[in-house]
């Protein structure tokens, strides 16, 4: 949620960015339309993602934790973090896996100081 929580607030939503692990979807207002911050960590089967009333059309941006428990329910993805820990720090690695994740990663790198940043 962190992680998130920043890339939000780099794409310029404002105000309170909540973590969804008890609502399982939060919603923002990003340019050219919203981004869902979903939290899947307590959905037992990914048939469940049903239920959400999740309507694709409306997102421009899914931040997902936990998308394995979501596996064949949701968009593949077009941007993958990997987390990791390095030193006294946090590593995240960022790959494209089509044209929208390329220009997400774009808008990203554009969003963060090159030193907080490396795209992997």
């Amino acid at each position: 949620s962190t992680l998130a929580r920043a890339l939000l607030r780099a794409l310029g939503v404002q105000g309170a960015i909540r973590s969804p692990t008890y609502t399982l979807v939060e919603r923002y207002a990003v340019d050219g339309g919203e981004a869902w911050h979903l939290d899947l960590y307590r959905i037992g089967d990914p048939g469940e993602i049903d239920y959400l009333g999740l309507d694709a059309d409306a997102v421009v941006l899914w931040l997902v934790e936990w998308p394995e428990r979501g596996a064949g329910a949701l968009p593949p993805p077009d941007l993958v973090v990997a987390l990791d820990l390095g030193g006294t720090g946090r590593n995240a690695a960022l790959t494209a896996s089509s044209p929208v994740g390329d220009e997400w990663l774009g808008r990203l790198t554009a969003a963060f100081t090159p030193e907080l940043f490396t795209a992997g």
